[in-house]
């Protein structure tokens, strides 16, 4: 029997509820059995639909990284030979491994080598961190890292370059804000960039300035940024190497088996070193800078195989705007709590609708991130322009097996009418926004665990009306919109459990503050969101996110079982062993 028809006959047992799926008549036994489980195999969900119906059975065989049956223990393990491996889960819950839609691995490893400024209580603390560092460097040494974040401080008083000079003996310091979109430079870094009071903003940027007009340190957005980055010596291959192994390490213990990731091409030259050594045990889905010239991107998209399972370029990404906690969003209306501020917006709106389209009719998928309403609207209107490009192309391209490229994925679009663009974040919305999403088939990739964090000043930031289409993941799904989840790691850890209890609370971790309650999701949405629609965001719906023949073997086992856990228990969860292509890639002690 094939692997087609394998997979269609697995599909109609499952749909006549038969308790065991067996991948055909096995021409090999199984090299692994995993038993004695309460298994979840996916859920058949639809947007909107509140009763999923999902799929239990107690064991799963796998077959050189691929599932080949599932069902009863018993005809499972008939299936073994000498050479099987058996694996007994003890009863303990196992559902497909978390697939999270939104991560920086690169960045999250490398600020825990330089100064890790996550959760810092407060500027002073900060700041006695930075001194501490600083005696560790040697002269003239960048002191570099970030995490730090200003909301959660008393008084949320952003730091100043003076501040920074009194405790960085003289070393060029520059630290970004947990958000990567805002950092703090001292004289020292400011100097090395050649910025001064006279420094014009570049187009998509800021430089604070006080009200004597001199640069106060704060610099926002990425053109800005840029002017000191670029004089900042970069890593080299060990280092980032080693905060690749860190971010991945960090992943697997938390049931993260696939991240869809925005890091350097530097760093993915690197995860291509790792896999090549057999070394890379995380599934990434890298995305490639959306600005570069479209020769370079086409050069970059025929560097590595499409098709590969474990490691692959996908989407172009392009930034529309900042974040709420930087004020830096672009909104239609001014912030409710700044008068005269409604963030910066990175694009003109016809220059990205013509790169948008370029790129859509070259293959390409495009992936927008927006936090504002305007950031949101200006990327739908680019998404227009690009499909019509895109279905241009298509018209005139030869026509190609529908079911093999769904499967090897790729950047470019797999099947004529198939662009699935992606927006980023979509955090605030216009009241239109719903049905265009739906209308243009755009996947909204959200970050419930956000919310955890926004909700104690986002009302202020927002005011009542825009506050109602904010974190809306219910709306989404009720327009038929899919939801795809994910965490923004490190701008939140990248715990998937936390983000599951903000979907279906919507409450902050105390229990003592609620942020509008009607877009809370069931913990079966929240769960097909971070598994089976983050699969289908990356083209991967196919392999990924269900545990049934033919996908690959990727499970994570926990200790409850969160689909009946209350909510506390749901963000307390343990992972027990985390399992990717059949193969234990993390064990709790």
């Amino acid at each position: 029997m094939n692997f087609l028809l394998c997979k269609r006959e697995s599909r109609i047992a499952a749909f006549v509820g038969l308790a065991i799926v067996v991948c055909g008549l096995q021409a090999q036994a199984p090299d692994t059995i995993f038993f004695h489980g309460n298994i979840l195999t996916g859920t058949r969900l639809k947007a909107g639909d509140a009763s999923p119906t999902p799929g239990r059975v107690t064991a799963v065989a796998v077959l050189a990284g691929k599932i080949v049956g599932v069902g009863s223990d018993k005809d499972m393990l008939a299936l073994k030979d000498e050479h099987t491996a058996t694996v007994d889960l003890q009863g303990a819950f196992a559902m497909p491994g978390f697939n999270d839609a939104h991560t920086h691995i690169a960045s999250a490893g490398q600020q825990r080598l330089t100064l890790d400024l996550d959760n810092v209580p407060s500027l002073a603390a900060m700041l006695a961190k930075v001194k501490a560092y600083a005696a560790t460097l040697a002269p003239g040494e960048w002191i570099l890292g970030g995490g730090w974040d200003h909301t959660k401080w008393p008084g949320a008083k952003l730091p100043t370059r003076q501040e920074l000079d009194a405790v960085s003996a003289g070393h060029p310091a520059f630290l970004e804000r947990t958000d990567g979109h805002i950092a703090i430079a001292n004289t020292a870094a400011l100097a090395a960039a050649g910025i001064t009071d006279a420094t014009i903003d570049p187009q998509g940027g800021k430089i604070d300035r006080d009200a004597e007009g001199r640069a106060t340190g704060i610099i926002r957005e990425g053109p800005a940024l840029a002017l000191v980055q670029q004089h900042i010596p970069p890593p080299g291959f060990a280092a980032r190497r080693k905060a690749l192994e860190l971010s991945i390490e960090d992943a697997l213990a938390h049931g993260v088996t696939s991240v869809q990731d925005f890091s350097s091409w530097d760093d993915f030259m690197v995860m291509g070193a790792m896999e090549f050594e057999g070394k890379l045990s995380l599934r990434i889905s890298e995305w490639i800078a959306f600005d570069l010239p479209l020769a370079v991107l086409d050069e970059r998209r025929a560097s590595h195989a499409a098709d590969d399972p474990l490691l692959h370029l996908a989407m172009l990404k392009a930034f529309m705007d900042g974040s709420l906690g930087s004020r830096t969003a672009a909104m239609n209306d001014a912030y409710a709590d700044d008068a005269g501020n409604s963030g910066i917006a990175r694009y003109g709106q016809q220059k990205l609708n013509d790169l948008a389209a370029e790129r859509a009719a070259d293959g390409f998928q495009l992936g927008f991130h927006a936090i504002g309403d305007l950031a949101n609207d200006m990327a739908l209107n680019a998404f227009a322009a690009a499909e019509q490009a895109g279905r241009l192309a298509n018209a005139a391209a030869p026509p190609k097996d529908a079911d093999a490229a769904v499967v090897t994925s790729a950047p470019p679009v797999v099947k004529p009418g198939d662009f699935r663009f992606r927006i980023e974040h979509a955090q605030v919305v216009s009241a239109g926004a719903f049905d265009r999403f739906a209308q243009l088939g755009v996947i909204a990739s959200m970050q419930p665990s956000h919310l955890l964090t926004d909700m104690a000043w986002a009302p202020a930031r927002l005011g009542p009306e825009r506050s109602k289409r904010a974190y809306a993941w219910k709306s989404f799904l009720d327009h038929g919109v899919t939801l795809a989840f994910g965490t923004d790691y490190p701008v939140e850890g990248i715990s998937p459990f936390r983000g599951l209890y903000s979907a279906i609370t919507r409450q902050n971790e105390a229990g003592t503050q609620t942020f509008e309650p009607e877009e809370r999701l069931t913990i079966e949405q929240a769960i097909y969101a971070y598994t089976q629609a983050s699969a289908f965001a990356e083209f991967r719906e196919k392999i990924k996110g269900r545990l049934e023949p033919g996908y690959l073997a990727d499970m994570v086992v926990l200790d409850r079982d969160i689909t009946k856990a209350t909510p506390q228990d749901v963000l307390h969860t343990k992972v027990l062993r985390t399992v990717v292509g059949g193969k234990t890639v993390y064990q709790a002690r």
